[in-house]
């Protein structure tokens, strides 16, 4: 078996790209080795991981499960089924973050159902005066996420525990999540390789508003004064945040769209 040989046996059965990608991952080889060196044999071992994933992406499972890895903001972040995949919207967030966090001096903030890390991790790296501390309910998303910041070198407080349970007396400049929005029995969750991410970093179980009002309930006491609280959310949740916001004592509720114009991420201030 060759290098070409291996790529025309997944032609028509999963997306180009992907085929290339993953032989790439499964041998080792370069893409210009494949464009210069088609005829350059695979052995068998790395021929075998190679049809072992095409035949899970055919199935549906997302590259980034197969390969176990995914990219966010320049950096490689590994990832498993225990946490979300990546999603770019999510810079949203972070750019949002940083911008509150700009002029503050060793700012403290916290990261609420942190999955693999990448918000707590990215404002670590990029934001390197702040305090930064990650909670999670699931043992095996905090495993990934510890993971990730040794190797990238971010410092962070991971905790395990239910939201703010974990908090008890503390204050933050600023409270950051990424929570479960997706309404029960949306059609959405079976789509684009969602049954394979874990379903309770995707939904609440309820209307998909149940996390985001507990999360808005409970962070004053967890704010300082002119703290701020950002959480992202789905694309027809802009409104209804907007308005948990300021019924919970919030001053200007805003909500901000991702780079597609979608409304992404809403937040507010003490």
């Amino acid at each position: 078996m060759t290098l070409g040989e291996a790529l025309a046996a997944a032609r028509g059965q999963i997306d180009r790209l992907d085929a290339r990608l993953l032989l790439q991952y499964a041998t080792g080889c370069s893409h210009a080795d494949l464009l210069a060196r088609p005829e350059m044999p695979v052995i068998a071992p790395a021929y075998a991981q190679f049809a072992e994933w095409v035949a899970r992406r055919v199935a549906g499972e997302p590259f980034a499960y197969l390969v176990g890895e995914a990219e966010f903001r320049g950096q490689v972040f590994q990832v498993s089924p225990a946490v979300l995949i990546p999603r770019p919207e999510t810079e949203v967030l972070i750019d949002l973050a940083l911008a509150k966090l700009a002029g503050l001096t060793a700012p403290r903030l916290v990261d609420l159902g942190t999955g693999s890390g990448i918000v707590a991790i990215s404002l670590a790296l990029e934001c390197p005066a702040a305090q930064v501390a990650a909670l999670d309910l699931s043992a095996d998303a905090l495993a990934v996420a510890r993971n990730n910041a040794g190797r990238l070198g971010a410092r962070v407080d991971f905790r395990q525990g239910d939201w703010f349970a974990p908090l008890a007396g503390e204050r933050f400049d600023l409270v950051v999540s990424n929570p479960p929005y997706v309404a029960d029995g949306d059609p959405h969750l079976a789509l684009n390789g969602l049954p394979f991410e874990p379903k309770m970093a995707l939904t609440d179980g309820a209307d998909g508003l149940a996390c985001i009002r507990r999360i808005i309930t409970d962070a004053p006491k967890h704010l300082k004064p002119g703290g701020w609280l950002l959480f992202e959310h789905g694309y027809d949740q802009g409104e209804a945040s907007r308005n948990l916001l300021t019924a919970a004592g919030f001053k200007a509720a805003s909500t901000f769209p991702d780079l597609a114009g979608i409304d992404r991420v809403s937040g507010a201030h003490l």
